[in-house]
């Protein structure tokens, strides 16, 4: 999964496609799971073992997109069609550490653990940049989800990363932060999961409507946004991270006018809470709506901030690390 920064929505066309769009991002320790078993009955199963859920076909060459599995049909039909042009025989199972709609890009980080199992036991020609990109087309033009493309390259690569957006192409830069900087980020950071999901593709299509509208607010805000990813790469760069609060809160701020539905009363009223218990800035993470927020909480403040969520709003704080590498595979 991953933390978005900076930048967080000018990912997402059309805006990347005219003005272009920056983001900056870092992968912490919450995972998607994938593991495929080969078998020989020419039957494919898709397995939920958290959740106790089984689809089974024989003899596919494409399956249903309906249902649970979306995103692992998704790629299953996309493998198929595209490297072996035949239908497979095999056993896959997932499990993801954080609840759909959390806000981490968990849909985009199963599909690129799903992809990757695949190029694992097919030893599909793929690199990374291949791989993040065909999750980007298996997720937003095979299935029609509304996204940017921030998560799939996150998910693929790992790390601190300063992404740039144009039309098609991306570009991802890994900076090289100082672990002392990343320790104390990671030590002044709270994440905090409100305990209500979000649709990030209602969110997003309400962005993608404002700008093909030229509603001059949203825009100029996402704007604000791509600066706030130029300035956050700086900062972390040279190790002034007492000034992330103050460019988090700057960017909530702008974030909150690319679309009515990014925040809301409860939302506010638990980013308020974590200010004046000694936040200095923080931001809903992903598109917004729900799911986890995040504060930066210098010195010793992350307790107070911790006691006055849970007292008045309930919810949990998370434990997590930062985190350098991105999809791993292996075959046993």
């Amino acid at each position: 999964m991953r933390l978005g920064l900076a930048g967080g929505g000018t990912d997402v066309s059309p805006y990347s496609d005219i003005y272009g769009g920056a983001i900056l991002n870092a992968t912490i320790s919450m995972y998607a799971y994938t593991t495929i078993e080969p078998t020989n009955d020419g039957k494919v199963q898709f397995l939920a073992p958290d959740k106790n859920l089984c689809e089974v076909y024989e003899n596919a060459m494409e399956v249903d997109t309906n249902g649970y599995f979306i995103l692992h049909k998704g790629v299953y039909n996309r493998v198929v069609h595209q490297f072996t042009h035949k239908p497979l025989s095999l056993k896959i199972a997932s499990f993801v550490d954080a609840p759909a709609g959390s806000g981490l890009g968990s849909s985009s980080t199963l599909v690129v653990s799903i992809l990757g199992a695949y190029v694992e036991w097919l030893k599909l020609p793929l690199g990374e940049y291949d791989i993040a990109r065909l999750a980007y087309e298996i997720e937003r033009v095979d299935l029609g989800l509304a996204g940017g493309k921030q998560d799939q390259y996150a998910a693929t690569f790992g790390g601190f990363n300063f992404m740039e957006f144009k039309g098609e192409n991306v570009i991802v830069n890994p900076l090289r932060v100082r672990q002392r900087y990343i320790d104390e980020l990671q030590h002044n950071l709270v994440l905090y999961y409100t305990d209500t999901s979000h649709v990030s593709a209602d969110i997003i299509k309400e962005q993608q409507q404002n700008v093909n509208a030229g509603k001059s607010k949203s825009i100029e805000s996402m704007h604000r946004l791509k600066e706030q990813s130029h300035k956050m790469k700086e900062v972390l760069l040279k190790g002034q991270v007492g000034e992330i609060g103050e460019l988090l809160n700057f960017g909530w701020e702008y974030k909150k006018q690319m679309a009515q539905s990014v925040s809301n009363s409860r939302l506010d009223a638990i980013y308020d809470t974590a200010m004046a218990a000694g936040a200095t800035g923080g931001k809903i993470s992903g598109a917004g709506g729900g799911g986890f927020m995040f504060f930066y909480c210098p010195g010793l403040t992350r307790f107070a901030v911790r006691e006055a969520l849970r007292e008045k709003f309930g919810g949990e704080t998370k434990r997590y690390d930062f985190t350098s590498e991105g999809l791993k595979t292996w075959t046993v």
